[in-house]
């Protein structure tokens, strides 16, 4: 008796992370990519993302603000089994209309991705601290030293007494806190504010808890380590950031939600604070006309994004092309479409509901 054909499981990759959708092309999967101009800030592309997708039982890929998988795109995906990311982040997913339709949401906190998040945090620090950028330009301009601007002392030092800069850390999970273990050779003074890590944490970092008032005050960088959430959004805005000294910086490498960017335009035109370091933007890519741009050394910018994005050279695998935040998803896609619960569950309270829909139900088995 002929056997009928299997289809093969779509998977939508709607950004995809170097060449890791071929390994689920080689492991039975319909893979199909994302239109690039999803991507492009104040486009209307819910619409195709949605067509794009129809039929799809996985979404996978790294971020995309400007095209958020919705409500409307998760309702309109009857299938849909899992929603795959292969970043830290899950803030472009809605999370609340995956829970309540049983759609699984996984992440991807791989160490290459927040540890070079928190390696990304110490240059931004010692770069604002030691005046580097404005000392390059004077160099490459033909000049020597900025006056008044040869930078600060960091450390400790045990010859005169003096204590350092003051470090303030929001947020001491896993980015914070390898920011507090970094920063501890240089016996500074590191202050941390998290309402919602025990106090062992505090101890194990050699961080002392405040509020985020007093940290605002005392610290001379401060340094943003955060979720983006309601409670989250616009946490430090003109009155956080009035709080702060002149001659205080502000880092933020969480999300650029977190700080209200319009506050921080305006406190750093003012002189409110000495300057900002950022990789985090409420509009990401950064639009063109953004003042950011126009700066100078008072801001100190990079592109969103923590992880090395390519393994290169004939030794790496196929479908490996994005390191091992790539393999996470691919696994737990995998795993998703043979009726196993994924190892990388963001949205835990998704579970149940998922098990009655799609335990033991193997797509790759007839």
């Amino acid at each position: 008796m002929r056997k009928e054909a299997i289809m093969a499981p779509k998977v939508l990759v709607f950004a995809p992370t170097g060449d890791s959708h071929k390994f689920l092309e080689q492991n039975g999967c319909e893979v199909q990519l994302g239109n690039p101009q999803w991507h492009v800030p104040g486009g209307d592309y819910e619409a195709e993302y949605i067509s794009m997708a129809k039929g799809a039982v996985a979404l996978a890929g790294s971020s995309m603000r400007a095209t958020p998988t919705s409500r409307r795109v998760l309702q309109a995906l009857p299938d849909l089994r899992i929603v795959a990311k292969a970043t830290v982040g899950v803030d472009d997913i809605d999370i609340e209309a995956a829970s309540e339709l049983g759609v699984l949401v996984t992440h991807a906190p791989v160490e290459s991705n927040w540890g070079n998040i928190a390696e990304t945090t110490v240059m931004f620090m010692l770069s604002l601290l030691k005046g580097q950028m404005i000392q390059d330009t004077t160099i490459k301009e033909g000049g020597w030293w900025t006056e008044g601007r040869q930078g600060a002392y960091v450390g400790s030092r045990n010859s005169d007494g003096y204590k350092g800069i003051t470090l303030g850390i929001v947020g001491l999970g896993r980015i914070g806190g390898r920011v507090a273990h970094l920063m501890r050779p240089w016996n500074i003074n590191i202050l941390a504010s998290d309402p919602y890590i025990p106090e062992y944490r505090f101890l194990e970092f050699g961080v002392q808890p405040v509020d985020l008032e007093t940290l605002l005050r005392e610290s001379d960088v401060v340094t943003i380590h955060v979720v983006l959430n309601k409670e989250t959004k616009h946490m430090i805005s003109a009155r956080q950031i009035e709080m702060m000294k002149p001659t205080s910086y502000l880092i933020n490498t969480a999300r650029g939600g977190a700080v209200n960017e319009l506050d921080l335009i305006n406190a750093l035109e003012k002189g409110t604070i000495a300057g900002a370091a950022l990789n985090a933007y409420e509009e990401e890519p950064l639009p063109p006309e953004s003042p950011l741009r126009f700066m100078g050394n008072k801001v100190i910018m990079r592109p969103h994004g923590g992880s090395p994005l390519r393994t290169t050279g004939p030794e790496a695998p196929a479908g490996r092309g994005a390191g091992q935040n790539s393999q996470w998803v691919n696994n737990d896609i995998l795993k998703a479409l043979k009726g196993e619960t994924p190892e990388h569950v963001f949205n835990a309270e998704a579970l149940p509901l998922w098990l009655e829909r799609f335990k033991g139900k193997d797509l790759f088995v007839h």
